[in-house]
């Protein structure tokens, strides 16, 4: 972040420009991610997050749309219109995207930063499959398969495992 500054309104942040734009688009176009390439997005994401939390700062909306590729393919976390600044840890808004929301969220329950290590969870398995683990036509099954953690897919990996 070079500065912010703020209105009545809104805190506005200038952020450096990210060359690769949104990672969703790159998502989409390759339909998902080979291990090598998934684990090293993993790692810089847990690596971001581990940095925000030890901030006391919530995301609450990470998903491939707010996520930022730098010009050496670096990701950048955006979008921290649902983040919040929590010392105590503790909040009970339901807010991000429903596809990324964790069961504690869902069933609104108390929450605190583990709503984002859940988030990375099904950014994992989005960029391994394609598809978030509990997406449906039907946001109430959505709903209800986030509750229970029902996947509609089965997860296949491309690699051999075991060697």
């Amino acid at each position: 972040m070079y500065t912010y500054f703020w209105d009545e309104k809104r805190v506005y942040l200038v952020l450096e420009f990210a060359q690769g734009g949104e990672l969703y688009k790159l998502l989409k176009k390759k339909t998902r991610f080979d291990e090598t390439t998934a684990a090293v997005f993993m790692f810089q994401m847990a690596d971001a997050l581990n940095y925000c939390h030890t901030k006391n700062v919530i995301h609450r909306d990470i998903k491939p749309e707010n996520l930022l590729i730098g010009d050496e393919g670096q990701l950048k976390i955006a979008d921290f219109g649902w983040s919040v600044h929590a010392p105590t840890k503790k909040r009970l808004t339901m807010c991000g995207t429903l596809d990324y929301l964790p069961p504690e969220m869902v069933a609104g329950e108390e929450h605190r930063e583990l709503v984002d290590v859940w988030s990375l969870g099904v950014l994992c398995y989005e960029f391994l499959v394609g598809t978030p683990p509990f997406e449906h036509d039907d946001t109430s099954h959505t709903y209800s398969a986030i509750r229970n953690v029902w996947f509609f897919r089965t997860l296949l990996f491309c690699g051999h495992y075991g060697h």
